[in-house]
């Protein structure tokens, strides 16, 4: 009786705003967007990333709009992780990177300073993930993704796949990825302009 009083319906997360923790759904069969709050989810501590199939009760607010409770995903939201292989890709590739950098530095191609800002950013830029993740799973105030994709393009990039991948954060909102491999080709591009005659006349 409870199920026919308060049914469940159906829909798609079309809006997710993580850093303020709110979106809204379409639901299926059209009609109006429902409001969504990290803190409806059934499922605590699985944050969603957009698009994702969900069930929901419908509730109306004080100012009389649709509002989503007691949220889950239709689909095992683990399922939507990247593969083992992917990940472990991400973190060759930065593993791969680093002893680059380091032997270049070695050969004398590459100043001492430039392999240790690599160092550097990366152990800030996972850490600044790290924390980030702890304050999305408490509800805390974030870590603004601009900061993020500085941090990367600073040279901290390879910390941040390593965190992306360990944290399972940020790896898989589409928007936030297209940006930071830019970062990451911006910044390969810098490094093999430092690394040409031209780089190396101007240091």
């Amino acid at each position: 009786m409870d199920s026919l009083k308060n049914p469940r319906y159906q829909g798609r997360i079309s809006v997710w705003k993580d850093d303020q923790g709110f979106g809204f759904i379409t639901p299926n069969g059209g009609g109006p967007n429902v409001f969504v709050h990290i803190k409806s989810f059934a499922r605590q501590g699985v944050r969603p990333a957009g698009n994702e199939i969900v069930t929901y009760h419908l509730a109306i607010n004080e100012k009389g709009q649709p509002r989503a409770e007691n949220v889950a995903y239709v689909r095992n939201r683990d399922a939507l992780q990247p593969s083992g292989r992917s990940g472990m890709s991400s973190l060759i590739a930065a593993v791969v990177f680093l002893g680059f950098v380091t032997t270049c530095t070695l050969t004398g191609k590459l100043p001492v300073l430039v392999s240790g800002l690599y160092l550097v950013m990366s152990v800030v830029a996972f850490i600044a993930y790290a924390l980030d993740k702890s304050a999305a799973r408490n509800n805390r105030w974030r870590t603004k993704e601009s900061t993020l994709h500085a941090l990367g393009f600073a040279g901290g990039w390879p910390g941040a796949l390593f965190a992306q991948q360990i944290f399972r954060h940020k790896y898989k909102k589409q928007a936030f990825q297209q940006v930071f491999w830019f970062t990451v080709i911006a910044n390969c591009v810098a490094l093999g302009w430092l690394l040409s005659s031209s780089g190396f006349d101007a240091r």
